[in-house]
């Protein structure tokens, strides 16, 4: 193949020039403008799934300052509608603005990267200045745009002032591209500043609505985002106006990679024996009526794989940025959604009422909003093909995000363990009390999120962190005889330390026996030959754990 798999493109021009891998999204064009009579169409869909690609794409096809021929040649919308082309293809002028980049620490920093966004785009087009069609005040507005020196009102303003000046200079009304237009706000909510989110929101309010309100200098408008934020918030007096969510059934297929795309993909680099591990790992979404896998994982995993093939999925989508609602749903004060989660986590599905029309700032407000901002966000999927419910299957999608999910929940874990439960714990292991041990760590695991797949590894995990957290020296994983010890815990203070072996056992009734198999390992390997100079008191356990159920086992 001598397409090269790229990661990271956002403009569509230079992918096409440097020879990328692209499967075609192309036919999305038609069925957006000759297909529908919406005045402002929203795509909403979660990062990662293609959406400054496309819109960059969109700035190329319909770009009058453009020759896009080459760009395009071979591709599914010159082929399969080539008179479609001819009437649309470089015909009107384009005004693309992305928001991904605004945001900050408090609203002055968050709006002078407004200002600067809008700058740029004033130098993109800096050639309307110098076209005699274009209203003199408009072009001292411009100026001030492009200087940064423009009123808030301007600022606010500022696209339809530029849509004015297009239409006067080319004679045609203007397509215009925003691309996350919901990212401010999404990043002002994050800091729980409500004075900074009120004022953001004024400001995207102000910018989008007098842009796309009556005004005549618009053709037609195409946005995207993660969210879609209430109408009356944000879209208010916006007519014909329409929405294409990850519920939609209607433009599903246009926004991340379809099975018969992954599977093509694969099989141009030789690499269809990769398939399975593919689809464990970044498949699982269900737009609409389509199943869908995360683009930007495929390609970044097949590219790994080009370069090594013994290279292994990765976490890169969930690790790429913050997790913040999330982990504002996991660490609620007033919600508790753990048993749902412990479904979710054991493969299961939960059915919630979705509301698709939120805002960032109510989404604490409610469970139903949490639920809803968790599948527009991508880090869950609808579980089934169904459209039209307000009442949606929910699942984990694919390992990426069910590790993701592992991670959040362990760490809220920490977080709110019951120190009184986890002292008395520790206290009954010191004292040899077994019993008294048992039904304590099992009080601890039921206060927990588990899921089938737990394995030793976070029982491990989770009893070095008790002891590390009050103030014993644990050794994990030693080695010691003819293996390696699962935890030795050291009381310094006390001349004395612990021998622990972990077993997980497949049903409740193994558990003693899972005890007294975790003991004959601790003698079989000598384990408890290797002494500790200084210390006087070696105490051994077995410990086994099924679920949220643990046995503490002490060798007399």
């Amino acid at each position: 193949m001598e397409k090269t798999v790229g990661v990271g493109y956002e403009n569509f021009d230079e992918l096409i020039r440097d020879n990328i891998y692209y499967v075609d999204k192309t036919e999305l064009l038609y069925e957006a403008v000759a297909q529908t009579k919406n005045k402002v169409t929203l795509f909403t869909r979660p990062r990662r799934f293609g959406k400054t690609l496309t819109m960059s794409m969109m700035e190329s096809f319909f770009d009058i300052r453009r020759d896009s021929k080459n760009i395009f040649s071979g591709t599914n919308i010159v082929i399969n509608h080539p008179e479609f082309c001819a009437e649309w293809m470089n015909q009107y002028p384009v005004l693309f603005v992305t928001l991904k980049d605004v945001e900050g620490h408090d609203f002055e920093l968050a709006y002078a990267k407004l200002k600067t966004v809008i700058a740029d785009v004033c130098k993109e087009h800096v050639e309307l200045l110098d076209n005699s069609s274009v209203d003199d005040a408009d072009r001292q507005i411009f100026e001030r745009l492009r200087y940064q020196t423009a009123t808030e009102s301007e600022v606010q303003n500022s696209l339809k002032t530029l849509m004015r000046m297009m239409q006067a200079v080319y004679g045609k009304p203007v397509i215009l591209l925003i691309d996350e237009y919901d990212v401010p706000l999404a990043k002002a909510e994050e800091t729980k500043n409500k004075e900074f989110y009120k004022k953001m929101l004024g400001t995207i309010r102000g910018l989008l609505s007098i842009s796309l309100k009556t005004n005549d200098f618009l053709r037609f408008s195409i946005i995207t985002g993660c969210l879609r934020i209430t109408k009356e918030s944000i879209f208010t007096g916006v007519n014909n106006f329409a929405c294409y969510s990850v519920t939609s059934r209607k433009f599903s297929q246009y926004f991340g990679f379809t099975e018969e795309e992954v599977v093509k993909m694969l099989n141009d680099y030789n690499c269809s024996a990769k398939y399975e591990l593919v689809k464990e790992w970044y498949d699982g979404y269900i737009f609409g009526t389509t199943e869908i896998f995360c683009p930007w994982d495929v390609s970044t995993f097949l590219s790994a794989v080009i370069d090594d093939e013994e290279a292994m999925p990765e976490s890169s989508w969930a690790d790429s940025s913050s997790n913040a609602i999330l982990n504002d749903f996991l660490n609620h004060n007033k919600l508790d959604p753990s048993q749902k989660f412990e479904t979710l986590l054991n493969g299961g599905t939960i059915t919630e009422d979705i509301n698709e029309e939120l805002t960032y700032d109510t989404i604490a407000d409610s469970e139903k909003n949490f639920w809803s901002v968790l599948l527009t966000t991508g880090y869950l999927s609808k579980a089934d093909k169904t459209c039209g419910k307000k009442s949606i299957k929910l699942r984990i999608p694919n390992n990426e995000i069910k590790e993701l999910f592992v991670k959040s929940v362990v760490d809220r874990f920490k977080k709110r363990l019951d120190t009184s439960k986890a002292d008395a714990f520790v206290t009954a292991m010191w004292s040899g009390d077994e019993e008294s041990a048992s039904i304590s760590l099992s009080d601890i695991l039921w206060n927990s999120i588990s899921y089938f797949d737990y394995g030793e590894d976070y029982y491990h995990g989770m009893l070095n962190g008790i002891f590390a957290s009050r103030g014993y020296e644990p050794d994990s994983n030693t080695e010691a005889g003819l293996g390696r010890l699962d935890l030795r815990i050291r009381d310094h203070v006390n001349r004395r330390y612990l021998l622990l072996e972990f077993k997980r056992s497949t049903t409740e009734n193994d558990l003693d026996a899972d005890c007294d198999e975790a003991i004959k390992q601790i003698f079989d390997k000598g384990y408890d030959r290797v002494k500790l100079e200084g210390y006087e008191e070696q105490i051994v356990y077995g410990i086994a754990f099924f679920g949220k159920k643990a046995k503490v086992k002490l060798v007399r």
